[in-house]
């Protein structure tokens, strides 16, 4: 009953046994996770955002040089760690934004943007990193099932794992919500860890990543207090990023993809 009450998020009678259905573990730290996303819908919802990025922002071609340089580190966390067989994809977006994405089912997106604070291989590889961690701890499938049972009650869940077109409808909506609602503090702080690994097996040095949040925090990224956002200060993130340093460490002195 325990798993039931932490995934149930409260959720009582006939709805329990269908949220202990959908509960998940992340495949790295284990924490339990209520999913009621299938992977295919997810999959799906990833792809339909993905097409819609590019279809608004300019893509570069595969022959620019940045494009490569991208494509190259993350071919090289995908091909160092334990991924899905996910159908991945990954693009340069021409975008001053310091930003990257990954979305359900593989499908990457790194800004041009991200240059200016991810200065080295390793720190976009941190970047990158972590993104790569929301898609497989299928974060964002995560927060839309937050949401469906916070807005819609037993009936509309119901409705919202395929009975009815006003659950159709619900997840039509959710595709689009779950690209652009934000990440918990929990989903950030743990897409950190993963990524820290990650990038540590792919023989990237994941102090790198430290440096990273340095930069961020030198560029004024920490305006917004922590409380207010869904997002940890970088303080935070480097403390807990130096909290798992010994483990990534260890990781990336065993790595056989150092260069």
């Amino acid at each position: 009953m325990a798993l039931i009450s932490r995934c149930s998020l409260g959720v009582k009678g006939a709805l329990a046994a269908l949220v202990l259905g959908a509960c998940a573990q992340n495949p790295v730290t284990g924490r339990d996770q209520l999913i009621l996303i299938s992977p295919q819908q997810g999959v799906q919802m990833g792809a339909q955002a993905y097409q819609q990025a590019k279809q608004e922002k300019r893509v570069l071609p595969a022959s620019d040089p940045y494009t490569q340089r991208v494509r190259a580190i993350t071919e090289r966390l995908i091909r160092a760690n334990d991924l899905p067989k996910y159908q991945w994809e990954v693009n340069a977006f021409d975008d001053k934004t310091a930003n990257a994405f990954a979305l359900p089912g593989g499908k990457v997106g790194i800004n041009t943007g991200l240059a200016t604070v991810a200065r080295t291989d390793a720190q976009i590889a941190a970047v990158v990193g972590h993104e790569i961690a929301h898609a497989v701890s299928r974060h964002g499938e995560e927060r839309i099932s937050q949401q469906l049972l916070v807005q819609t009650g037993v009936q509309l869940t119901g409705a919202a794992l395929g009975v009815g077109q006003q659950g159709a409808s619900l997840l039509e909506q959710a595709a689009t919500l779950g690209v652009i609602l934000p990440y918990s503090r929990t989903h950030e702080s743990e897409a950190d860890e993963m990524g820290l690994y990650y990038m540590a097996r792919a023989g990237y040095d994941p102090r790198e990543a430290v440096k990273l949040w340095e930069n961020m925090a030198a560029q004024g990224s920490a305006g917004v207090p922590e409380f207010l956002s869904t997002h940890p200060s970088e303080g935070n993130r480097i403390q807990k990023l130096q909290s798992v340093m010994p483990k990534a460490l260890d990781l990336y002195n065993k790595s056989s993809y150092k260069s």
